[in-house]
C-alpha cells in the first residue's frame, strides 16, 4: 500500500487519482478573518478592555517620548503647554476625558458606552494622569527628578504592555492564525 504524498496546496498531476480535490480558494482577506477572530472571541466589554489597555501604553509612551523630546530643547519655546503664562501639566486633559468618559457612561447610549473611541478615550486619559502621577502625590514638581522617574517608566510601561496581553489572551493565538498567509 502506498500512502499519498500530497499536501494540501500542491499541485497534482493531471494522472494522479490519489490527490485530493483542491479546496476553493479562500476570498476573505486577512485583516477580514481577523476581525472576525475578533468578535468572536472576545465579548464586548472584553474588546473595550484590551482596546482601552492598548491605547493607554500607546499614550503613555508617546507622551514620555514627547516630553523627552520637548525637554532636550525641541518643540515649544516654553518648554510645553502653557495658559495665561502658567505651565499647563498634561494630567488635566486626563481629568477633563476621564469627566467626558463619566458622562457618557452615566447618561449615553448603549452604543456609545461600548463604542471603540470611548476605550481609546479612558485610556488615553489614564495615561495622561498616570505619566504626572509622581506630581500628582507629592504636590512638587518632580516630573523631572531621576530617583522616580526611572522606575515609574519601567513600572508603567510594562505594567501596561504586560494588561494588554493579558486582556487579550483569548484573542492572540486566534489573531496569528487568522493573520497568516493562506
Amino acid at each position: 500500500m502506498t500512502q499519498s504524498t500530497t499536501r494540501p496546496g500542491d499541485v497534482a498531476h493531471p494522472t494522479d487519482v490519489s490527490a485530493a480535490p483542491e479546496q476553493p480558494a479562500s476570498t476573505t482577506t486577512r485583516w477580514q478573518r481577523l476581525e472576525d477572530e475578533w468578535t468572536r472571541r472576545l465579548q464586548p466589554g472584553e474588546r473595550s478592555t484590551l482596546i482601552a489597555w492598548a491605547s493607554f501604553t500607546a499614550t503613555f509612551a508617546g507622551v514620555r517620548a514627547l516630553t523627552h523630546w520637548i525637554h532636550d530643547g525641541h518643540g515649544p519655546a516654553g518648554g510645553g503647554m502653557s495658559l495665561g503664562g502658567h505651565h499647563f501639566h498634561h494630567y488635566n486633559l486626563g481629568i477633563a476625558g476621564l469627566a467626558g468618559i463619566g458622562a457618557v457612561s452615566l447618561r449615553g447610549r448603549e452604543r456609545h458606552r461600548r463604542h471603540p473611541l470611548t476605550a481609546v478615550a479612558y485610556g488615553s486619559a489614564v495615561a495622561l494622569i498616570i505619566d504626572e502621577l509622581a506630581l500628582l502625590v507629592d504636590l512638587e514638581d518632580v516630573y523631572w527628578s531621576r530617583q522616580g522617574r526611572t522606575s515609574v517608566d519601567a513600572a508603567v510601561t510594562l505594567t501596561a504592555a504586560g494588561a494588554t496581553f493579558a486582556v487579550g489572551l483569548p484573542f492572540w493565538p486566534h489573531a496569528r492564525r487568522a493573520l497568516r498567509f493562506r
